[in-house]
């Protein structure tokens, strides 16, 4: 129960959650879906996680609880690379002493995560990780990842985001992403987080939790739900004509010709009724001559 997004344009990586964990009839969490790692001037990742909860805390608590001995950390792995690897052996470390007991209880070891950043001389990354700790990384042909309920606001993405897109433009395209989903989706809710991360900079430099109140978000849902309503009015309507370039509505009647039925006796024609003259009152039907085609005008 969640929804996550993180994006990577030319100048810089978006990040944005929701914090919701549960929604029943009367009982509705919230939990951060956001950590980040920050060593200004070193380091700056960002970790986004979905799935069961309990797995992805456990995970978590791999990731940043002491580790013996010389065991590397997201504090000093070398490359982003290695960052993804060290939380794919998190995930299976927490695989290896649970998934026998969830699956006895009927659970699946679901979780999910996205980690993207930067380190000092290197270039940003961005990585989604699955629950066998395998990852792949975001091109230029697929550059942003969606983690949990993604299909209600992967669409404005897919025809918005490219690489070369500004990067106050692809926070706002993660918002209304964001937005279509929580408009659809009850799973999803508020409050927000949103981290913005400006290319080079190796440190937190816009960061907001944005919650119902929220003056810019308010403004977006509402002027994002009227143009959309506004735009739908101004598309026309289809029209439809038969192969001949007759429009339906002016058809007055059947062919002369009769048409056998299935019985064998052969029917006389019936005057055809128009689309407009259609009560939906009584059951009708609208014979059409031909092929009929959706024209655009």
């Amino acid at each position: 129960m969640t929804y996550c997004v993180a994006m990577a344009v030319d100048e810089g990586l978006v990040f944005l959650s929701d914090t919701r964990t549960n929604a029943g009839v009367d009982h509705i969490s919230t939990s951060r879906k956001m950590v980040v790692f920050e060593d200004p001037g070193e380091r700056l990742l960002v970790l986004l996680v979905a799935g069961n909860l309990a797995i992805t805390q456990a995970t978590l608590h791999v990731l940043t609880e002491p580790q013996e001995g010389q065991r590397p950390t997201l504090w000093n792995a070398p490359t982003m690379v290695e960052a993804a690897r060290i939380i794919g052996d998190a995930v299976r470390e927490v695989y290896r002493r649970d998934a026998e007991a969830l699956k006895s209880f009927n659970v699946d070891f679901s979780c999910s995560f996205i980690l993207g950043g930067q380190l000092r001389a290197q270039p940003m990354r961005l990585f989604q990780i699955y629950a066998a700790g395998n990852f792949i990384e975001t091109s230029s042909v697929n550059p942003y990842f969606q983690i949990g309920e993604s299909k209600y606001g992967k669409p404005i993405i897919d025809r918005v985001l490219t690489p070369h897109t500004p990067l106050g433009e692809a926070a706002k395209c993660a918002l209304i992403s964001m937005d279509s989903t929580l408009r659809s989706n009850l799973s999803v809710g508020l409050p927000l987080d949103l981290l913005v991360y400006e290319r080079d900079s190796l440190r937190v430099t816009r960061y907001a939790s944005l919650n119902q109140s929220n003056d810019y978000l308010k403004l977006m849902h509402s002027t994002w739900g009227t143009r959309l309503r506004q735009v739908f009015g101004e598309i026309p309507d289809p029209f439809w004509t038969d192969e001949a370039g007759v429009p339906l509505s002016e058809r007055a009647t059947l062919p002369a010709a009769a048409r056998p039925t299935l019985d064998g006796h052969v029917s006389e024609p019936r005057p055809a009724q128009t689309l407009a003259q259609l009560d939906h009152g009584h059951t009708c039907a609208l014979h059409a001559v031909g092929p009929v085609v959706l024209e655009a005008r």
